[in-house]
């Protein structure tokens, strides 16, 4: 995949704090210039942030001469403003925010932009629009036709990607199978690799309490989990596990590691929430195109009130930008 540096921004869902924490984040100075920046969503709603934070920001279309110090915004107006209420769940909302990732997909694609960064969109009000997707990882997984997808959560105090995400106990542990697991620890030392660590160092982390006791609490991690890990040694990846959960994190946010696979979604999120609430970037794997993301929701409860906090948005930017920086480079192992 080609980099052309352009990321481009997911408005989320209208009723939330998507438009008010992209709002903000481009009016920081951290953002400088606009010329490799796009936002994808509804110019009204934007506005409308706009004006509610005094950012002071000045919209065009995207794909037109732009001024310098204008942000292009590429459309995608549906049944919106007025079918909107703040804080509220709706249909028209979970279309609105189905629509801008569609289109930021085909521009990924189509080679217009480099990254998409996404705002927060709201499940149940995916679903109430007719959308039956888990969230933006299986909606992207289903535009893009990938096989399979990963998501990777990290900050400077730690790394974690997960074997998987948005399912039931049951689920998890019947879908925690040794091509899974390898298949994540694949996707996680390529990624890390493209962003210039060329050896990183892998922890898998157990699923069952010390690793199932040689087999006293179950055997998912002797019959699935060890096997795996010994295929990626074989590979030559430095890997190593599994460790008990209750001390892998410990010993990566202390050096040890560079990455976890994490193995069900909380065992994952909640160290990396505790460690690194506001910082800590969304980023999507194994998938044809490139995609980070906040790392909250749409936060109904303090929408459009202007408290929104955008710290977490700007540092999905920022990934997103050295993510494609690095893709560029001629030393890049390639998209994973």
């Amino acid at each position: 995949m080609e980099s052309n540096g352009i990321v481009g921004i997911t408005m989320g869902d209208p009723a939330g704090v998507g438009p008010e924490v992209i709002c903000k984040a481009l009016a920081s100075r951290r953002i400088g210039d606009y010329s490799k920046i796009l936002v994808i969503g509804d110019p009204e709603i934007l506005e409308r942030a706009n004006k509610l934070l005094d950012t002071r920001l000045r919209f065009g279309a995207a794909f037109s001469s732009l001024a310098g110090d204008e942000v292009a915004v590429v459309e995608t107006r549906s049944e919106l403003p007025d079918a909107i209420v703040p804080g509220r769940i709706s249909a028209a909302g979970g279309d609105a925010a189905y629509r801008c990732i569609v289109r930021a997909v085909e521009l990924c694609i189509d080679g217009a932009m480099d990254v998409m960064v996404t705002a927060p969109l709201n499940k149940a009000a995916l679903h109430c629009a007719g959308h039956h997707f888990d969230g933006h990882t299986g909606l992207l997984t289903s535009l893009t036709r990938a096989k399979q997808s990963f998501m990777l959560l990290t900050s400077e105090k730690l790394s974690t990607v997960h074997v998987t995400t948005h399912l039931s106990m049951r689920e998890a542990t019947e879908r925690i199978t040794r091509d899974r697991v390898l298949a994540t620890i694949r996707a996680g030392a390529g990624h890390l690799k493209q962003m210039g660590m060329p050896h990183p160092r892998i922890a898998v982390a157990g699923l069952n309490p010390h690793c199932g006791e040689g087999g006293i609490f179950g055997r998912e991690d002797i019959e699935q989990i060890s096997p795996a890990v010994a295929a990626a040694r074989d590979e030559g990846l430095e890997v190593h596990g599994p460790i008990p959960g209750d001390t892998v994190f410990y010993r990566a946010v202390h050096g040890e590691f560079d990455l976890v696979v994490s193995q069900y979604h909380d065992q994952g999120h909640a160290p990396a929430k505790l460690l690194a609430f506001d910082t800590t970037v969304n980023v999507s794997l194994g998938l044809p195109i490139r995609r980070t993301s906040v790392d909250h929701g749409t936060a109904f409860d303090i929408a459009w009130s202007g408290k929104a906090d955008h710290g977490n948005m700007l540092c999905a930017i920022d990934y997103a930008r050295r993510w494609a920086k690095n893709s560029a480079e001629p030393t890049a192992t390639g998209d994973t």
